[in-house]
């Protein structure tokens, strides 16, 4: 085996190492997330799962630390963090 096949396959494996960040989602994250995928506010989700509005939002705010999607001027993390769930 040449040494640039080694790094090839060594790159390779890196990748499948790599954890897709919604992996580290909890259930309720990942039942949250889906509910903000499908239309939902906060209120709504509240309304839906049967929990305070602040718990949704620290849930909420945990996806976003989660998938690493910081406060921007230029964006809205609750798009960016359904793109990110919609891709997943």
């Amino acid at each position: 085996m040449s040494a640039g096949e080694c790094v090839i396959i060594s790159q390779l494996l890196r990748r499948g190492r790599q954890r897709n960040p919604l992996h580290t989602l909890t259930e309720r994250e990942r039942q949250i997330l889906s509910l903000m995928a499908q239309g939902y506010s906060n209120d709504s989700i509240c309304n839906q799962l049967v929990i305070s509005r602040r718990t949704v939002e620290s849930h909420v705010s945990s996806v976003f630390a989660k998938l690493g999607i910081a406060e921007s001027p230029d964006s809205s993390r609750r798009v960016l963090a359904v793109l990110a769930y919609l891709q997943g």
